[in-house]
């Protein structure tokens, strides 16, 4: 019996749908088996996105790098700043602990009293600065080259002792930094004058309109130094044209801004001078220096007594005839003769001429017959030695020989017109203490001058070292109102090793500047240059 037909083809149809079930079934369980198994680090890739996967590393790789360089360098800078922190915190412990300790003395100039801590902390920092300072106190210093030397100002000019080869004794601010720190502090000054405070001792009912007020033009002088560690020093004298009341202005820049230390007036009209001049011959140098005194201090300044200490009998009436020519014909009788018959020693002139004076206190003013003087010179004497408190010790100008400086002239000029600043005329004698303003007292009590010392030289700097090794405040400055007068040197055989070094050392400085000696040095070898030279021309014409 055979099936049906139809039958056959229905369960054909079936076995091949389950067949077609059971590959699709097998098909996607395959590719669920390659989506989920995990990829392998080398070989997994399929050739098809080999480089696209390595670009992406390097990329990668090279993203981080930068990543990890900015982490270091903001964790250096991290480390840094909590340094910085960490310093500044123990700066300020040790800013508390000072202010602890004392009490500020000072008040910074226009400074209006923040309350922050940090600006006291800076404030009395920079008080210190001016604590340490030489500014109100003198230092003991070991030697006369442990001293710093002020250098003095108008407002036009700057004094200096540092020349070099290339700046000069006198010369305008070129530097605009220099020139404006000085009109800055020339400023500065007028501000605290015109404007005082309570501690400058001015009257609180004292108005403005009541109050004479100071303009760039009373401005007289100044000095500064810079002490390294610590700060500029500015020391500054106004005056009125037609008073002789000074109004002396102290400033400090402890390396920030000015600060004041005080403001005073200085009245020295009633100050004398006692002019003492020691003094053995020479009389032709004393008449010359008797006409710059009859000029400058009976003519001009008159506030002046004169001391004269003269050693030995030859000459000695000659001298009395010039002081009592100059007594008749100016009516001046402030003035003392002391006569010692005894061998010529400065420092026992200059202590017998101290001693002479019996009317108590006295400004004293050590002088060399061949010193030229101007009337601003003994202002500056008055404003810059203090009883108790200060000396003055002027660097004094030094003029070369005339013969030399003026030798393309049939004579030297007369000695007025010799008296300029300038390399070739001169020098700042630094090496020189001779020249000193102080009180009578102050010299007394250091013991005066080593008498021991004979004849030239040496007493000076032993004066000058003891008041280096005391308490008062030494004022070492170049003034351009002193001039020392070329004149011969004779160094005698008498003299000491020392004494007779110090003496051709002077000797040699006093004639003439590095250029002329130079000429003169080598004047033979100029001169037969110009012979041959002059040859030379007369032969080419010849020919």
């Amino acid at each position: 019996m055979r099936m049906p037909r139809r039958g056959l083809v229905i369960q054909a149809r079936t076995r091949w749908l389950l067949v077609g079930l059971a590959l699709l079934f097998s098909l996607v369980l395959l590719m669920y088996l390659l989506e989920c198994a995990p990829q392998t680090d080398g070989n997994g890739s399929l050739p098809g996105v080999v480089g696209e996967s390595m670009g992406k590393e390097y990329y990668q790789a090279l993203l981080q790098e930068q990543e990890e360089h900015y982490q270091n360098r903001a964790t250096s800078l991290k480390r840094q700043i909590a340094q910085l922190k960490q310093e500044l915190q123990e700066m300020s412990d040790k800013l508390k602990s000072l202010q602890e300790k004392k009490s500020p003395k000072l008040n910074s100039m226009n400074y209006q009293g923040t309350k922050e801590q940090t600006s006291n902390d800076l404030l009395e920092f920079l008080h210190s600065q001016i604590d340490k300072a030489e500014v109100s106190v003198g230092a003991k210093l070991p030697s006369e080259y442990g001293v710093i030397p002020f250098e003095s100002f108008t407002s036009m000019k700057v004094f200096q002792l540092e020349m070099g080869l290339t700046r000069h004794p006198e010369e305008k601010p070129v530097r605009k930094d220099k020139r404006d720190e000085l009109v800055e502090v020339i400023e500065a000054g007028l501000e605290v004058i015109n404007n005082p405070d309570e501690e400058d001792g001015q009257d609180e009912d004292d108005g403005v309109g009541d109050r004479q007020l100071y303009s760039e033009n009373d401005f007289i002088e100044g000095y500064y130094r810079t002490e390294r560690d610590k700060g500029t020093q500015y020391e500054l004298f106004y005056k009125k044209m037609d008073g002789m009341e000074y109004r002396h202005v102290t400033l400090f820049r402890p390396f920030g801004p000015l600060m004041k230390v005080k403001s005073e007036t200085v009245d020295i009209s009633r100050s004398i001078i006692n002019v003492i001049v020691p003094l053995a011959g020479r009389t032709e140098a004393f008449a010359q220096f008797m006409q710059n005194f009859r000029d400058v201090c009976i003519h001009q300044d008159k506030r002046v007594h004169l001391t004269v200490v003269y050693f030995g009998q030859d000459g000695l009436s000659e001298v009395k005839s010039i002081l009592e020519s100059v007594a008749r014909e100016t009516d001046f009788h402030n003035y003392t003769l002391v006569s010692l018959n005894e061998e010529f020693n400065r420092g026992r002139g200059l202590d017998m001429g101290a001693r002479a004076w019996e009317k108590g206190e006295v400004l004293m003013f050590f002088c060399d017959v061949d010193v030229y003087f101007t009337a601003e010179f003994l202002n500056s004497c008055r404003l810059n030695a203090e009883p108790g408190k200060k000396v003055f010790y002027p660097v004094v100008f030094s003029l070369y020989n005339p013969a030399i400086v003026y030798a393309n002239q049939d004579i030297p000029p007369p000695v007025e017109q010799q008296l300029v600043h300038k390399k070739d005329s001169g020098f700042w004698r630094d090496f020189g203490f001779g020249m000193t303003c102080q009180y009578r007292t102050d010299f007394l009590t250091v013991g005066g001058f080593d008498l021991e010392v004979k004849g030239w030289g040496g007493e000076d700097v032993h004066l000058y070292r003891k008041y280096l090794h005391g308490e008062l405040m030494v004022i070492r400055t170049p003034v351009p109102g002193l001039f020392h007068l070329w004149h011969e040197k004779h160094c005698a055989d008498e003299l000491t090793p020392e004494q007779y070094r110090m003496c051709i050392q002077s000797k040699a400085m006093n004639e003439a500047s590095h250029s002329h000696l130079g000429m003169l040095v080598f004047r033979d070898e100029i001169e037969a240059h110009l012979r041959k030279q002059a040859y030379r021309t007369n032969s080419e014409a010849a020919g």
